[in-house]
């Protein structure tokens, strides 16, 4: 403690006491108050009853062996030889004073000190209490309290104890003088109770606390009738339970380390007061007591109750010294010299300053010693100059830990400054587009930073060589604590807001190049200034702002997306082009999106705008996968092939064709042929997912010219900048590709596989070829054209039909190859197959201005190549079977009984084609061939 103060002068034992300054009236608590009435005598006892008991516990803890007897540790004025060092027993001896009574350069106290009031000597316990203004009786009443408390708890540490309650439980009526004693007494512990635990507790209360509100029913019933603290009433028991389960709670319901019913703020601080006013003498209120090292020692014990530390201990303690100060007049210097001593270990904490009780303890000396300063001709004189360095001194180490900034001129510039920005703003809401008044002040300060380097720049560097650039950096700081304040606010981009930080970014450019030019002859070039210039970043807060606006954008953009495909019905007749009105709503809000975007008053639109296409892009490919979603692909409608049989013989099959119905074979269309949402789409319904895929890709690529066209016209557009322009819509667009492609695979084979299926896979050729034609499919399949040609948009019709095409196609080879046990073929069918084939052909080339002759013929290759297995013999193809399966797998594959793999791709040269035709030819000699090689079964 010794090291907190200062000596006023070297050699004197007692430093002058100056005339006073200018009188003031006693500055407010900065703890404020506690709203429930305690007077500072209460408060005082209360202090001085936590004290004793915590004095107790740590004597207690430091000899835990002594008898009980020894461990009383009354606090009486009988002294122990045998006492813990940190007994409040411990027995003073007046011939070396106080260390920190010398720090302050007091001499010895005046008459009327505990010591000479008293003939032996006294415990620092007891010198407390007359400090403290205690009485015996009370000390007494305290004593036996704790005392009774410690045998029944068994030593249970006392911050575990919620002294108010216990005191409560412990004593009557009879054990006052009168009854209004015990009342006010009583009165006193119930209103502690209600500031600690429910006005001022160190953990918030949760609203709705079933404790606090049972608490806050017994304070008012008390408040009308005396309340019954014997230990069996009911009241007390409810009593307890409330209190109790107030303070054992803990932030994050864990077990506590302790009670807390004394350390919420500012209850701790103003008990911690009580205890820290002992210091001084009763009767010169200006010295400190001989005793302060010791006093202060045993104080320090009630930290474990009241929650504080070193740190809040030094900022208590400066308090009440500066308080000090004031109240005695203002005339003693040491009070002065050691609050700001006091300060200096305060400052060391600086980073833990977010305390509240920094900011108001701190604030109430700053504000003091401004009031000092600002009239400080009037204020100091010569005989009291002396104190000037002191307040200075003590606003400055003030200032510094509350980060203020103390240049009256500053200020009164700034106020100045922010008075006029006001004025003008007032004046400018007359105008239709008022200006911001940060605006305003940027462009008043940048006035005033030119007129400070061209007037008044030149005569002051004389006396600073970096004159304007310190200037500067000033108003920089200036400025920039409103647009901190400003920006924290800001959270979406509006005109005003990008105005304001357009602002601020010239401003700061204006600046930085008064600093540079200022310092071109210093040897750093003004680079230790502009480092103290912390960076407005105005660029960085618009563009963040800006990427707010395009994510609030797209978000729109996305919901209203899906809220449209919702809706969505795929009528073709929503519109003359036959495409989904969402799509329309889509490319629309798009469009006025980007249009939005580059109307935006901001000086990026180039570095911005890929974030807003990536963005829209991902969407519009969101969009596009949602609109195809369900349709299904080529493989959904594709029917699987059946098992490979063989034939019965002619006369056989003849019986069996005549009995099979079409009931017989239409489950054959739910088992084999994939089914999609229940069979529910319909051809109209996929022609518009077509057309709206199509509308969507050519919108895209008129909408990649249009941002061209807006970027040239934008505030920041740069004519190079604009000629590079290379961003696109890539996955939005090659989404559109894939996607119609998926759609024209996904019609063609749902048509000829789902719709179309009752005369393709389950009619045709089944029975007798001759009698179950093509004719019922090409009929079907040329009303559906009709539809197609009608609906489908005439730059993507062609290749819908050319898909159509190549699935019938592939159906008619999938019936000859894969048709199942109903269907089988004699030699003489191959000319009907031939001809089937050739009208199949012709529906695609005589179809309205049909398809190119070529296209057909290059579909129609793999049928064609297939076609002359049907007009061989029976023997020819066996042979021809033998040697290609010779060829390729080898002479082991036909003694194995193994079937060749189906590839899936029709060759006349391919075992799998080949054993495929003889496994429908309808002829004993294949059926021979096929039970002898691979011994398949005539029937599934």
């Amino acid at each position: 403690m010794v090291l907190l103060f200062r000596n006023a002068g070297v050699g004197n034992p007692r430093s002058e006491v100056f005339t006073s300054i200018a009188p003031i009236s006693d500055l407010p608590s900065p703890f404020g108050d506690l709203g429930c009435s305690l007077s500072d005598s209460e408060l005082r006892e209360t202090a001085y009853e936590i004290f004793v008991g915590a004095c107790r516990s740590s004597a207690r803890k430091a000899l835990p062996c002594a008898p009980k007897a020894e461990r009383s540790l009354s606090l009486s004025l009988q002294t122990s030889s045998s006492s813990s060092p940190s007994s409040p027993q411990k027995s003073l001896t007046w011939s070396a004073a106080s260390k920190m009574k010398a720090a302050f350069g007091f001499g010895s106290s005046s008459k009327g000190s505990p010591s000479e009031e008293s003939k032996k000597p006294i415990t620092v316990g007891e010198l407390v209490r007359i400090q403290m203004g205690i009485s015996e009786e009370a000390d007494s009443r305290i004593q036996r309290a704790l005392l009774r408390f410690a045998a029944g708890q068994h030593e249970r540490p006392f911050e575990f104890m919620v002294l108010p309650l216990e005191l409560l439980q412990q004593f009557k009526a009879s054990d006052f003088h009168d009854p209004q004693e015990y009342e006010g007494w009583q009165e006193r512990n119930l209103k502690l109770l209600e500031a600690g635990l429910l006005l001022h507790p160190l953990h918030p209360l949760p609203k709705g606390n079933p404790a606090s509100q049972g608490l806050h029913q017994i304070l008012r019933g008390a408040s009308e009738r005396l309340l019954d603290t014997g230990r069996n009433s009911e009241s007390m028991q409810v009593l307890r339970s409330a209190v109790t389960s107030l303070a054992y709670r803990s932030y994050d319901g864990s077990a506590p380390e302790r009670c807390h019913w004394a350390d919420g703020y500012p209850l701790n601080f103003q008990l911690y007061q009580m205890l820290l006013e002992a210091c001084f003498d009763r009767k010169e209120k200006t010295l400190i007591i001989e005793e302060v090292d010791e006093v202060i020692e045993l104080i320090k014990k009630t930290w474990v109750v009241l929650g504080l530390n070193q740190m809040l201990h030094n900022l208590c303690f400066s308090w009440v010294v500066f308080n000090r100060f004031i109240v005695t007049g203002q005339v003693e210097s040491n009070l002065l010299f050691s609050a700001d001593n006091q300060l200096a270990e305060v400052a060391k904490d600086v980073k833990a300053a977010k305390d509240p009780a920094y900011a108001k303890i701190l604030s109430t000396i700053l504000g003091w010693a401004e009031k000092q300063l600002l009239t400080y001709h009037d204020t100091f004189h010569p005989g009291n100059i002396c104190l000037m360095q002191s307040i200075v001194s003590l606003g400055v180490s003030a200032a510094k830990i509350l980060a203020e900034d103390i240049s009256r001129e500053f200020r009164r510039r700034r106020k100045e400054r922010m008075e006029k920005a006001d004025q003008s703003r007032r004046a400018s809401k007359n105008h239709p587009n008022p200006i911001p008044v940060l605006s305003i002040l940027a462009k008043d300060i940048s006035d005033l930073a030119f007129k400070e380097k061209e007037l008044f720049s030149p005569l002051l560097k004389k006396w600073h060589p970096l004159a304007a650039g310190v200037a500067v950096a000033t108003l920089h700081a200036c400025y920039g604590n409103e647009f901190k304040q400003f920006i924290s606010g800001v959270s979406e981009l509006t005109l005003d807001a990008v105005q304001v930080l357009k602002s601020a970014d010239k401003l700061e450019k204006d600046l930085v190049q008064i600093v540079v030019e200022d310092s071109a002859d210093s040897e750093d070039g003004g680079k230790m200034i502009i480092r103290e210039m912390p960076p407005y970043e105005a660029e960085s807060a618009i563009a963040n702002l800006t990427r707010t606006w395009i994510k609030t954008k797209v978000d729109r953009f996305r919901q209203q997306n899906d809220r449209s495909l919702q809706q969505e019905d795929w009528n073709p007749r929503s519109n003359k082009e036959n495409f989904a009105s969402s799509a329309e709503k889509v490319m629309c809000i798009a469009d006025e999106t980007f249009n939005a975007f580059f109307q935006l008053p901001i000086p990026m639109h180039s570095a911005l705008l890929p974030d807003l296409m990536t963005a829209l892009d991902r969407s519009l490919q969101q969009y596009i996968f949602n609109a195809i979603s369900g349709c299904g692909t080529r493989n959904t409608y594709i029917p699987t092939m059946p098992a490979l049989t063989r034939c019965t013989t002619k006369s056989k099959l003849h019986g069996v064709w005549k009995k099979r119905d079409k009931s017989q074979i239409s489950p054959q269309k739910k088992s084999q042929v994939g089914t999609l949402n229940g069979g529910d789409s319909r051809l109209a319904e996929l022609c518009v997912r077509i057309n709206t895929l199509h509308h969507v890709q050519i919108e895209l690529e008129a909408l990649e010219k249009r941002i061209v066209s807006y970027f040239r016209n934008a505030e920041s557009a740069h004519v190079d900048i604009v000629n590079g322009f290379q961003n696109k819509f890539e996955l939005s667009l090659s989404a559109c590709q894939e996607g119609i492609q998926q759609l024209f695979e996904a019609t063609a084979y749902k048509l000829v596989f789902h719709d179309l299926s009752h005369v393709l896979w389950d009619g045709l050729y089944v029975g007798e070829a001759a009698s179950s034609r093509i004719e019922p499919f090409r009929k079907e399949l040329h009303t559906n054209l009709n539809l197609i040609f009608t609906t489908v948009h005439n730059r993507v019709r062609n290749r819908l039909i050319t898909a159509i095409m190549k699935a019938s196609f592939d159906g008619f080879l999938l019936v000859l190859l894969a048709g199942g046990p109903s269907r089988a073929f004699c030699l003489h069918d191959s000319q009907i197959i031939e001809d089937d084939f050739a009208i199949l052909k012709d529906i695609y080339m005589s179809h309205g201005e049909g398809l190119p002759k070529e296209l057909v013929d290059k579909a129609a290759n793999p049928v064609r190549s297939v076609l002359p297995l049907f007009h061989c013999h029976t023997e020819t193809l066996i042979e021809q079977f033998r040697r290609s399966t010779l060829e390729t797998y080898g002479s082991s594959a036909i003694s194995s009984f193994s079937l060749p793999p189906t590839s899936g791709h029709w060759n006349p040269t391919e075992p799998n084609t080949i054993l495929r035709v003889l496994c429908y030819r309808n002829d004993e000699v294949a059926s021979k061939f096929l039970k002898r090689t691979y011994n398949l079964p005539k029937k599934l």
